[in-house]
């Protein structure tokens, strides 16, 4: 570059929009999307290591997509091309893979090949660029404004790593203003401004999380505004909302935005929000969407998701669409509003899913014959006998008689269930009665012949061990939702039950898990193994201090989980109170602590097995009371705790309870006579059995007469087994 090129290159430099010059250079100077580049987070980590694979940025304008490319450019040992999608065709993509061929070849080092607007590349570009990228010849940074597994190659989105960023947050758009007032190099610093708190506000609260949008109406304010008395630059009200008037909304008629409004939109009307339902129509209305199409989906909705609740729903949408169609826009919008009330506020009922039960039902099921008094009686009747039989309704009470409609070999089939709400509540009895009548005769238990009920039951897998731990983990997942990009914690999973769920929830994201011994992480890593390097869990091996969990290295880092989960956690530990304060020093604010726990103090007695009548009246009532101390001996910490005192410690640690759940589950146990033995063992050590702590009130004797009767009753057959399982959900509490 001659003296020349470089005055040209620092002149457009300097006379760059302020939006262009402020761009963070450093990952430190990036402002926002901590959900992403936060401490530990997969993406910090990544660009940290310069282990990049490929990455598509999505999200909205001024969210930092551009400049997060740029700081990788700076970062990278890499080199680093780019191109903007709207500008370059196949042409500029086969050059800037040359270049990268020969550097690889040359230099052998990799290339990073940065796109802007990747989605804007036609079917023929991306397919230029798609071979090159699956063999390495270059790493692709693509961004996005558009959802890119609607808008972006599938075959370039399956070798890429997605990361969403979010519109920025106040405090975020706050900081860059500031930023730019106070820096001299790049910034207004070397001016003398004076901006009024209305007005800072004005500028945040008007640029809806677009940092761009804010620096250029902030630059465009400066430079608008005439130096008062000793160069002072004063930004009021009426500047700040001269330089920025309208609330800029991201809205696209065919686009992601518009497919999210219009569900948001139902699912405001389906969950019965009146309030909701009206502001996304209306951010549709302001984003020109065509009033029309919202009818439509109105139209839709009040057969779909109100129905038979409401049959008048579909009259009213109905006629407010055609007052539309008469008045048009703008006064056309007090219909759109009607509409859109009354659905709201109307009962639901989605019902009328019936139809494609039955639809299904005569696409793949062996329907048998049609039952004869339903065929038409008007052509086959002498020869056949068609519709001899047929009861006519209204020549009976109630204009209704019971009879067979259904073919035969569907006779107990039920497709439709009617709600209970609005007008489908009145019907519903009557449906009920009205179909018991007709398949009363059809209603009958049978069993395998020849078949004891504990033969069949041993025929079986015996247990539901599988199933209960699947139910475990799906509740406690329903309660989190987590983001796709999140962090979290799993406690003590060497199964690796909560782990893989997790890692299926957050692919774009971390999970760590504690483990309790090597024999735990090699397990974990051999299951795991086959995933990215990079988006493989992060394994720490437990550490324990005086019965206590110890969380001091995730401390130390500075890592905060936005969730942290665990099956029978706290249960282990003899200091509850101790491992969920640990806990809370490791969550985000605001970060989700979901556990599921077993309490034993509320699950299976062995006394519930046996019959009342089968023990003396006194030695059952002394075999309850010492059976209840087990639960009450203050040194057993494993079972001396229930429900409430453990919500009671959750509270007390600082967390806020939002819920809690106790299921029961029932598993299918086969009780053999040795596990009688291994409950009556007597003096069996540390780890006392049943019989040890019934001695504190009964005689052995006594025991030994408990030990018989159960040995009767239980063993060799199957049982059900009692387990009560606490589930809560806790917030780290804000700090103030």
């Amino acid at each position: 570059m001659d003296l020349f090129d470089y005055s040209l290159a620092s002149q457009i430099k300097k006379d760059a929009p302020l939006a262009d010059r402020l761009r963070p250079r450093t990952l430190d100077e990036f402002v926002g999307q901590s959900h992403i580049l936060a401490a530990g987070r997969l993406l910090r980590r990544a660009i940290q290591a310069d282990q990049l694979s490929s990455l598509i940025f999505f999200g909205p304008p001024g969210t930092g997509k551009t400049t997060l490319a740029r700081i990788i450019a700076n970062t990278t040992k890499a080199q680093f091309l780019s191109l903007n999608a709207v500008l370059a065709g196949v042409k500029n993509i086969r050059e800037s893979i040359a270049l990268a061929e020969n550097f690889r070849q040359e230099q052998q080092r990799r290339t990073i090949l940065f796109v802007d607007e990747v989605h804007r590349f036609n079917k023929a570009q991306q397919d230029a660029l798609l071979p090159h990228v699956e063999n390495g010849t270059v790493i692709l940074i693509g961004a996005t404004t558009e959802n890119p597994y609607f808008e972006v190659n599938k075959a370039l989105v399956s070798r890429s790593r997605i990361f969403q960023l979010n519109p920025l947050h106040d405090d975020d758009l706050g900081q860059i203003i500031d930023f730019a007032l106070q820096d001299q190099e790049r910034g207004f610093g070397d001016l003398k401004i004076r901006i009024d708190t209305d007005a800072r506000d004005h500028l945040i609260r008007v640029g809806n999380g677009d940092a761009r949008a804010v620096l250029n109406a902030l630059e465009l304010a400066v430079v608008t505004s005439e130096p008062a008395a000793g160069n002072r630059i004063h930004l009021d009200l009426s500047v700040a909302e001269e330089s920025i008037q309208k609330r800029a909304i991201l809205y696209d008629k065919d686009g992601d935005v518009h497919f999210d409004t219009i569900s948001a939109f139902i699912k405001s009307l389906r969950g019965s929000d009146p309030d909701a339902a009206l502001y996304w129509m209306a951010k549709m209305v302001y984003g020109g969407e065509d009033p029309r199409f919202i009818f439509r989906r109105l139209i839709i909705f009040a057969s779909e998701d109100i129905g038979m609740a409401d049959p008048g729903a579909l009259s009213v949408v109905m006629s407010a669409a055609q007052a539309f169609d008469y008045v048009g826009m703008p006064e056309g919008r007090f219909h759109l509003s009607e509409a859109c009330l009354y659905l709201a506020t109307a009962p639901k009922s989605n019902s009328g899913f019936a139809f494609f039960d039955a639809l299904q039902a005569v696409q793949k099921e062996d329907e048998g014959e049609m039952p004869n008094h339903l065929r038409d009686a008007n052509r086959d009747k002498e020869g056949f006998g068609h519709g001899q039989g047929y009861l006519y309704p209204h020549a009976y009470n109630e204009h209704w008689v019971p009879q067979q409609y259904l073919p035969m070999g569907l006779q107990g089939r039920v497709f439709y269930q009617p709600s209970q709400q609005g007008y489908e509540a009145g019907v519903r009895d009557q449906v009920a009665r009205r179909r018991e009548a007709q398949l009363a005769a059809m209603l009958a238990l049978s069993e395998s012949e020849g078949q004891t009920r504990e033969e069949e039951w041993q025929g079986r897998t015996l247990g539901k061990t599988g199933e209960i731990l699947g139910s475990i983990r799906d509740h406690l997942f329903a309660s989190l939702s987590p983001d796709r990009q999140g962090l979290i914690l799993i406690l003590h999973d060497g199964s690796g039950l909560l782990l893989g769920e997790a890692l299926r929830q957050v692919p774009e994201g971390t999970v760590y898990v504690l483990v309790d011994s090597a024999d735990d992480e090699k397990s974990l890593h051999k299951q795991f193994l086959n995933r990215d390097p990079l988006l493989r869990p992060i394994m720490l091996r437990a550490q324990n201090q005086d019965g206590c969990l110890d969380l001091t290295e995730l401390v130390e880092k500075g890592i905060r989980f936005d969730a942290v989960l665990g099956r029978g956690v706290l249960s282990r530990y003899t200091d509850k109170k101790a491992v969920l304060e640990q806990i809370v020093g490791v969550l985000a604010e605001n970060g989700v602590l979901a556990l599921a726990e077993n309490v034993p103090a509320e699950g299976q007695r062995l006394s519930e097995y046996i019959p009342e009548q089968r023990l003396d009246q006194d030695l059952r009532k002394r075999q309850l009371a010492a059976e209840a101390k087990i639960y009450l001996n203050t040194e057993n910490t494993r079972l001396n705790w229930g429900s409430q005192k453990l919500l009671d410690m959750v509270r007390s640690a600082g967390l806020l309870l939002e819920r809690h759940t106790q299921t029961r589950f029932l598993n299918e146990v086969l009780i053999s006579s040795g596990k009688i033995d291994e409950w009556f063992a007597l003096n069996s050590g540390a780890k006392m059995s049943y019989a040890d702590q019934l001695q504190s009130e009964l005689t052995v004797p006594e025991i030994e007469q408990i030990k018989d009767v159960l040995l009767k009753e239980l063993a060799g057959k199957v049982v059900q087994w009692k387990t009560s399982w606490l589930f809560f959900k806790a917030l780290r509490k804000k700090e103030s």
